[in-house]
């Protein structure tokens, strides 16, 4: 009985450790588990924390919070005029013209350096008499315009403060990509400093309207007024994009949100801490889309570019020959969209007085003129 029971329990050992063998290197040789309710799943032993942090975003927000600043303008705000307010009878009844009151507005804004250069909108400190910036930390500090750029909606302004600034970290410039996590920091409808959570619901959104010069990245993160000029980061707290409008008829966020990339951010801030502006080449001369109908119609096929619409008498491009009706098909020898927009930012990025090649198509002829670009005029500021 003694031999049987060790041959017993020689044998059993000897079974386990073939199951066990066998279900480590081929468990599909085994029955299936599902029988008895357990379902075998893949799982990613290699998944990264950078997009889902094991604590959620406290981290990330504990890091930018202090960076974004509430900023806070005012302005005089007259009234019109009375057509007989320079009559003595009239200002006898009714006394003097009222003094001009103060407008106020509200945003966000980013500290960017520990000398206290702030990035923000444009729109945000437009026309600003007075510029005070609260800090999380509870300081606040009367703000300066260092310059500001209308065309893609950027400003930077200025703080002096004593003890430490905190400065916010930029990210990989175009680092984002469709449905990362993103957070949005500012000062929505004047409430305090929050922070919402979404996801990058597309990049390089243009032909919106906004702006002259457009490279959104689109977000559901709720944006609301008062965020504007706030931070869009990554997870890891990583400046991304400066938030600066919403999809809305009503003014509330519906979940479509455009933050200006850091890319775009970094390249306005540099020009305007450096010179006050920034400078863009110009020619001077009206774009429209070369649609495919509006090809046939010209009897072009299949002609790549941008219609000429308009060129400004006395321009670079009216200087050089350029004609209304041309179709500009490349710029130094480099294919052009048939996109406007692009060809407005290559013109753009060329620095003002560098000689540029137009090839033109003019009557179904090829035309080949040289363009001395100019420097671009600042939009003029609407009354």
């Amino acid at each position: 009985m003694r031999k049987f029971w060790l041959l017993f329990a020689q044998a059993t050992t000897v079974g386990l450790a073939i199951v066990f063998i066998i279900s480590t290197l081929k468990p599909s040789l085994l029955p299936s588990a599902s029988r008895n309710g357990i379902v075998t799943v893949h799982e990613n032993v290699n998944s990264s924390t950078s997009q889902v942090p094991t604590a959620g975003y406290s981290a990330a927000a504990r890091k930018v919070m202090p960076t974004v600043v509430n900023i806070f303008t005012s302005t005089d705000v007259k009234k019109p005029s009375h057509p007989f307010i320079d009559d003595p009878r009239f200002r006898f009844f009714f006394g003097e013209e009222n003094p001009p009151q103060r407008g106020s507005n509200l945003g966000s804004g980013v500290i960017i350096s520990h000398d206290g250069y702030i990035l923000t909108n444009h729109h945000v400190v437009e026309a600003a008499d007075q510029i005070e910036v609260a800090l999380a930390d509870g300081r606040k500090a009367k703000g300066r315009i260092i310059g500001s750029d209308p065309e893609t909606d950027l400003a930077v302004i200025k703080i002096d403060l004593p003890g430490t600034i905190p400065a916010i970290t930029f990210g990989h410039p175009d680092q984002s990509q469709v449905g990362d996590i993103v957070l949005a920091i500012g000062n929505p409808f004047g409430v305090g400093q929050t922070v919402t959570m979404g996801i990058v619901s597309a990049v390089k959104r243009n032909h919106l309207g906004l702006n002259t010069f457009e490279n959104f990245i689109q977000t559901d993160a709720a944006i609301n007024p008062g965020n504007s000029g706030g931070a869009l980061v990554d997870v890891n707290g990583n400046l991304i994009g400066i938030n600066s409008a919403i999809y809305s008829p009503n003014g509330g966020s519906l979940g479509i949100g455009f933050a200006i990339p850091v890319s775009t951010a970094k390249k306005i801030m540099e020009q305007i801490i450096q010179s006050g502006s920034v400078t863009r080449g110009w020619v001077g001369v009206a774009m429209q889309e070369l649609t495919p109908e509006l090809a046939e119609s010209l009897k072009l096929g299949k002609i790549q570019g941008v219609l000429i619409s308009e060129v400004v008498h006395g321009s670079p491009a009216d200087n050089a020959g350029v004609r209304a009706g041309d179709i500009l098909t490349m710029i130094d020898n480099k294919q052009l969209l048939t996109d406007s927009s692009t060809m407005l930012e290559t013109i753009s990025n060329l620095p003002p007085g560098k000689v540029v090649v137009f090839k033109l198509l003019r009557n179904q002829r090829e035309v080949v003129v040289q363009v001395k670009l100019g420097k671009r005029p600042r939009p003029k500021k609407l009354e």
